[in-house]
């Protein structure tokens, strides 16, 4: 029992996809990805190569690994029954996302100065498992006793995951003094994709009539996969080019030779007033067409059974294992297994951000001519010339049970071009105690980020709901002011 529940939290507690921190930091190049309309300081950027972005993350709404196996002296059987079984709802779930940027470049129109252009090239892992309440008790209580009549629902089974890498393009275009509007083209290439996300059913037990007891099991249950199915065959087979046949697999898929989609992204920020401005983008609207190396399982009909029914003494002589075998045949009958290769569409898990800060104390000529803030120079604006920035921000996303949201608190302090500090104050499911540090810091056009969430729970990692480390570095050139 212990090794299934640490095997379940070391698998899907390593990351969600809320990004706080970066978003509206407009000094990193890194932020157009979360709002393709947010105001660019740059003449140009690239990002070095694998290093520019990356983002691990990993949350979990319920139980922790500390909960279950800290040494307090209290009997493993009783944690899993008080803090797991009679506290985790189905929709608590495990969550992990990782993004790794391969390839990052921005530039200025050089005969549309108002228009900044970004392309590259990312990596994303994204896995979600929410807890399977009813099974989970299924498992560890039983059928029998105080669970005899009790309806388990077989829709519990609940799981999403892929890797993907993405090709994007994206325009920023300032449209005014106040007005900056953003989109991006997105081409997906999967490398893997699984879903069990539309499961319906039942177990039940009761009591019988010929035997103790009847158990009734109706089910419609489908695990589709795409991608997946290659990289096991080549496992499978184990043999000396195992290694080399995974890696050219997994570049082949990479590099546009997997399943593939189409999404885009779009934003804006628009300035109420020289010191307040509203911001809001939406990323991720697109879908995935999985044709490729799909392998999809389905489990699909009703049955009920009391077991072997044995009349004494009539059948004594006929007590062998072809009842065994009969009572397997029927229930395969009624309830049988399928595999087919359909293809079918999957969803990105969609994402919106929106965020209204107020900007204060300035700082004059020479924090202007020292910040490199001068975002889309021009038109005689000084909203650049804050030191210190205050807001909120909203984060949501959609999952396969409904939609998740954040709300955030920010205080962000600027110490000219050199130094920007960001602190964040964060609730959603996962914590109602997150604090996050980012800073971003420029060395001549060398410009390093690094940012981390939920900071108090650095003390005891194992009993964190919620972690989260971005950094990167990219080479800057910034408007002349």
């Amino acid at each position: 029992m212990r090794i299934v529940f640490l095997v379940l939290l070391g698998a899907f507690s390593v990351c969600a996809q809320n990004k706080e921190l970066l978003y509206d930091f407009y000094e990193i190049p890194q932020a157009l990805m979360l709002n393709p309309g947010v105001k660019t300081p740059q003449k140009w950027h690239v990002g070095v190569p694998v290093i520019s972005g990356l983002s691990f993350q990993g949350a979990t709404s319920g139980v922790t690994v500390n909960d279950l196996f800290a040494n307090d002296g209290i009997d493993f059987t009783t944690k899993v029954q008080e803090r797991l079984l009679d506290v985790m709802t189905r929709k608590d779930d495990f969550s992990t996302t990782s993004q790794i940027e391969g390839i990052t470049v921005g530039f200025r129109g050089k005969n549309s100065p108002d228009d900044y252009y970004s392309f590259g090239m990312y990596g994303e892992t994204d896995i979600i498992a929410y807890w399977p309440k009813d099974l989970a008790i299924l498992a560890f209580e039983g059928n029998g006793g105080a669970n005899l009549g009790r309806r388990f629902d077989l829709g519990d089974v609940n799981v999403r995951g892929e890797m993907i890498n993405v090709f994007h393009f994206g325009i920023n275009r300032k449209m005014g003094n106040d007005l900056t509007i953003g989109a991006r083209a997105k081409l997906y290439s999967s490398v893997f994709q699984f879903q069990s996300i539309k499961n319906k059913g039942s177990f039940t037990t009761t009591q019988g009539q010929d035997n103790i007891y009847v158990s009734a099991l109706d089910a419609d249950l489908q695990l589709q996969t795409a991608g997946v199915r290659g990289f096991y065959d080549i496992v499978d087979e184990d043999t000396s080019t195992t290694q080399k046949d995974l890696t050219s697999l997994f570049a082949e898929r990479v590099l546009l030779g997997g399943n593939l989609g189409l999404g885009f992204d779009a934003g804006f920020s628009y300035q109420l007033s020289p010191q307040t401005t509203l911001t809001a983008s939406v990323l991720d609207v697109g879908f995935i067409y999985n044709s490729k190396d799909v392998w999809n399982y389905t489990l699909k009909g009703n049955t009920s059974t009391e077991g072997i029914t044995v009349y004494l003494p009539e059948d004594i002589n006929n007590l062998n294992n072809d009842l065994w075998q009969e009572l397997l045949d029927d229930i395969e009958a009624d309830l049988p297994y399928g595999e087919n290769t359909s293809g079918y569409i999957s969803f990105r898990p969609v994402k919106a951000y929106g965020s209204i800060r107020y900007d204060f104390g300035e700082g004059g000529n020479s924090l202007m001519d020292n910040c490199g803030c001068g975002v889309n120079a021009g038109g005689g604006s000084n909203t650049d010339m804050y030191r210190n920035s205050v807001g909120g921000q909203l984060f949501m996303m959609k999952r396969p049970r409904g939609v998740q949201a954040a709300l955030t608190g920010f205080y962000q302090r600027r110490f000219g071009r050199v130094l920007a500090l960001k602190t964040t104050y964060t609730v959603d499911k996962y914590s109602f105690s997150n604090i996050g540090l980012g800073l971003n810091l420029q060395a001549g056009p060398v410009n390093f980020y690094v940012m981390g969430d939920n900071l108090l729970s650095y003390r005891n990692l194992a009993d964190s709901h919620y972690l989260s480390l971005q950094f990167g570095f990219n080479i800057i050139s910034w408007n002349d002011n």
